[in-house]
Formats: structure tokens, C-alpha cells, sequence
């Protein structure tokens, strides 16, 4: 678990990630973005309770951070094994097992902090405007409603995590950023269609959530079990 924690470090270290600035930039545009369609003509009832506020904050950061961290596998595996760096990697005496499970921690913590915070930070912001602005959202946020929706940010927050792995599967294929990208914009769309006054969403649906966490995570493992017998070329 040490010698995991260490390689951990050293690859944030070697990459030198700025994860607060993004993270920063990202919730910006977001919150920019849901009070532009909120708290102005724009909002033509998609945004009239606190409920529907919320989601559309959480569909919004989900999206948003899934996206991020295929930017992020891109960058952490798929560059590598594409430039061949890996191979100096893998002369490392550490198991090669061991160096992509530290990779793929980081974004699976990256994506669930992310979001959680993000969640939470977001909503909070909103209802705060909202209060200052003689309440254009109707409604009251109750501790029932705070309660329940950071038990849905949390589990929201697992299950993107989970998801954001999926990307990897397509990305290691054939090496290509580009279809991890790409894949990741198309699980988005499939999990955030349908938007307000009670659309269809099927990202909503818990055992759809759920199976593709699980479809992630079990693409993170295969792929961990699999690179000691895989071709690096």
C-alpha cells in the first residue's frame, strides 16, 4: 500500500498536475452557466423548483468531470503506451500492475472529488443567489432536501467515477486519444439525454448507473490483470 501511495505521488509529481485550477475553471463555467438559464428569461421552467435546480447542476458537473477524466487517461496512459514512454516505465522494478492501478486511482479519486465537491459547491452558490434575488426558484430548501441530495451527489459522484473508466477500454484498442475522448462525449450524451420538467433520463436510473460503474471498474481491472502479458509496441 506504501509503495502505492509513493507511485501515486511521483506521478502527480512527474505530470504536475494543477487539479484545483481546472476544477476551479470548470465549476466557473458551470455555475456561469446554470445562472444564465436560471435566473433570467432564459429559464423557460426547466429550473422552477429546487429539485430540478439540483439536477441540472449535477447532470451538468457529471458530464462535465466524465469528460475531464478521459482528458486525463488520455494523458496518464494512452499518451504513453501511444509514445512509448511506458517501456521506460516498465523497467522500473516495480510490477507493472502496480504502475496502472496508481494511474487509474488517480482518476477515479480525481472524478469522485471532483464531482462531490463540485455538486455541492455549485448548489450552494445557486441558492444562495436565489436568496438574494427574492426567490426566483420556488419552493424551500429543507434539511430533508440538503439531506437527500448530498446522499445523490455522493452516489452520483461513485458511480461517475466508475463510469469515467469506461473510456479506457476504447483508448487502449488502438492507442488513440482521440477515441477515448470521443467515447466519453458519447457515454455523456447516452446517460444526460433529456433535461427538466420531467424528461427521461436514463443517467437517473440507478441500475443503469450502477451497471456501467461496474462495466468501468471492470474494465480498470481486466486492464490491470491483463498488462503484464500485454504488448507494449
Amino acid at each position: 500500500m506504501l509503495a502505492l501511495l509513493k507511485l501515486i505521488r511521483l506521478e502527480l509529481r512527474k505530470n504536475k498536475f494543477n487539479f484545483l485550477k481546472s476544477v476551479l475553471i470548470a465549476d466557473l463555467a458551470i455555475l456561469g452557466f446554470m445562472v444564465l438559464i436560471a435566473f433570467t428569461s432564459l429559464n423557460e421552467g426547466e429550473f422552477s423548483t429546487y429539485p430540478d435546480l439540483f439536477d441540472g447542476v449535477f447532470v451538468f458537473v457529471k458530464a462535465t468531470f466524465i469528460i475531464f477524466a478521459s482528458v486525463l487517461i488520455s494523458k496518464l496512459v494512452i499518451d504513453e503506451y501511444k509514445n512509448n514512454t511506458i517501456t521506460v516505465l516498465f523497467m522500473y522494478p516495480v510490477p507493472r500492475k502496480m504502475l496502472l492501478a496508481a494511474k487509474l486511482i488517480i482518476v477515479f479519486l480525481f472524478t469522485f472529488l471532483s464531482i462531490f465537491l463540485s455538486d455541492i459547491a455549485i448548489s450552494s452558490i445557486l441558492t444562495g443567489i436565489d436568496y438574494f434575488m427574492s426567490d426566483v426558484i420556488q419552493g424551500t430548501v429543507s434539511q430533508d432536501l440538503i439531506t437527500a441530495n448530498l446522499l445523490k451527489a455522493g452516489t452520483d459522484a461513485l458511480y461517475a467515477a466508475g463510469i469515467a473508466l469506461i473510456p479506457l477500454y476504447f483508448g487502449m484498442r488502438r492507442k488513440s486519444v482521440p477515441a477515448t475522448i470521443v467515447s466519453a462525449v458519447l457515454i455523456v450524451m447516452l446517460i444526460s439525454s433529456g433535461f427538466g420538467n420531467g424528461s427521461f433520463r436514463m443517467g437517473n436510473l440507478i441500475w443503469i448507473s450502477l451497471s456501467l460503474a461496474l462495466v468501468g471498474g471492470g474494465i480498470a481491472y481486466l486492464s490491470i490483470r491483463n498488462i503484464e502479458h500485454q504488448d507494449v509496441a
